[in-house]
């Protein structure tokens, strides 16, 4: 018995090393050679990412496709269009599956591992971009030969942006590009961290930067000089009294976890010396407005109180007075039809018929803009975004993997038959 036993013991822990051993498997997403090679890549926004636009160029015209790129004055930052054409080389209409390249700083945050050389710890993808959005690229691309040996009822195009964390720099250029080639998709994408669950609507982004201009004085001589500081704060007040109304009035949408446009300032510098009047001050704000909100009203408003209220006080205090406004960055929101066909796409293909909108921004609101209906969709929690250790579920990879598949087929003459 004893012998029986002992021998027992190890056929039973091999079936359950094989069991575990094939569970990891079919929890291993394909996609992971692709998606570790492109955290490995510190595409930070203020780095170019000519270089992981290339290295992907290079592997689609591998496979037989050529991209089209488009760069910025500098040349050193792109992005990257490709369409993947119909059975009957028809290129124009289909989807777009869209993601932007570059990623947040990861200055004065503390990471366990380097987070540009991509580690899996556990069910989790560690690294810089894993969630903010290299998993959803990683994973498109891999199902690139898939979407080739499909027979294509409409094309498949992939468009990587640049510059997308600092105000959505880069996709107006590809967009434009577009229209002056003619291409109009029938609809979009856009792969950001949802969880897999469909995000019908977000809010738009809108970033400026104010200069007010005084005059320096000694401090013993304040009457002659005109501080720059104090009115600037005046007009940072009347910015948080916006704020306070659009809480209070509205309008509201329940549907955002903040559902209310919302206002504020970010950052801000002035003066050189406790004894000097301060000649300058500078400073950051944004608003992010329901997308049923125009912003040029609330910008206006702003830029009214500035000139036809605080001016003008300046003015009498000293004749060089002056307030400045420079848009920094501006994104348009996203509201998407219920009835659109690309909202009722991923409705079908993810079982998921709930209403969700997002206070966050993203490129569906520009090529919503551009007429092309968009949903944003893709792998991962928003909430590990922009964070130290950043990461991606292995989970979510693959649910992402079974997705795109599923949209393939649904882009297939089959599906279209039926």
């Amino acid at each position: 018995m004893s012998h029986v036993a002992d021998t027992a013991r190890p056929a039973h822990s091999n079936a359950s090393n094989a069991s575990t051993a094939a569970n990891a498997a079919a929890s291993s997403p394909a996609s992971l050679p692709w998606i570790t090679r492109l955290v490995s890549m510190d595409t930070v926004s203020r780095n170019p990412n000519l270089g992981l636009i290339e290295t992907v160029r290079d592997e689609l015209r591998n496979l037989g496709i050529e991209a089209t790129l488009t760069h910025d004055e500098s040349g050193k930052w792109a992005n990257l269009f490709a369409t993947i054409p119909a059975h009957d080389g028809e290129t124009n209409g289909g989807i777009v599956l869209s993601g932007h390249t570059d990623v947040v700083p990861v200055d004065g945050q503390k990471w366990d591992s380097d987070p540009f050389k991509p580690e899996v710890r556990g069910d989790q993808l560690f690294g810089r971009g894993t969630c903010d959005m290299k998993g959803f690229i990683g994973a498109a691309l891999t199902l690139v030969p898939q979407m080739q040996r499909t027979k294509l009822a409409k094309p498949i195009h992939l468009a990587l942006s640049f510059d997308e964390e600092v105000g959505c720099v880069g996709a107006p250029l590809l967009l434009a590009d577009l229209l002056k080639r003619g291409i109009k998709p029938d609809g979009c994408i856009v792969g950001e961290p949802t969880s897999m669950r469909p995000i019908i609507a977000h809010k738009g982004i809108n970033a400026y930067q104010c200069c007010v201009r005084g005059h320096a004085a000694h401090s013993s001589l304040t009457p002659k000089g005109l501080n720059a500081i104090e009115y600037a704060a005046r007009l940072i007040c009347y910015i948080r009294e916006m704020a306070d109304q659009f809480r209070e009035q509205g309008p509201f949408d329940e549907l955002y976890d903040v559902p209310f446009t919302t206002a504020q300032t970010s950052t801000i510098e002035g003066g050189n010396a406790i004894n000097t009047v301060p000649a300058e001050c500078r400073f950051q704000f944004e608003f992010r407005n329901l997308p049923t909100l125009d912003p040029d009203p609330i910008f206006a408003r702003i830029e009214h109180y500035a000139h036809e209220t605080l001016l003008p006080k300046m003015l009498r205090e000293h004749a060089s007075a002056a307030i400045e406004f420079s848009k920094i960055a501006a994104a348009p929101g996203l509201d998407s039809s219920e009835q659109a066909a690309i909202t009722q796409l991923v409705r079908a293909l993810t079982a998921d018929q709930d209403k969700r909108k997002v206070a966050y921004g993203t490129e569906a609101g520009l090529f919503s803009l551009a007429g092309i209906p968009s949903i944003v969709c893709g792998p991962g929690n928003i909430e590990q975004a922009h964070k130290a250790n950043e990461f991606v579920s292995l989970d979510q990879l693959v649910a992402c993997e079974r997705f795109l598949g599923k949209f393939i087929h649904s882009m297939s003459l089959d599906a279209h038959a039926q």
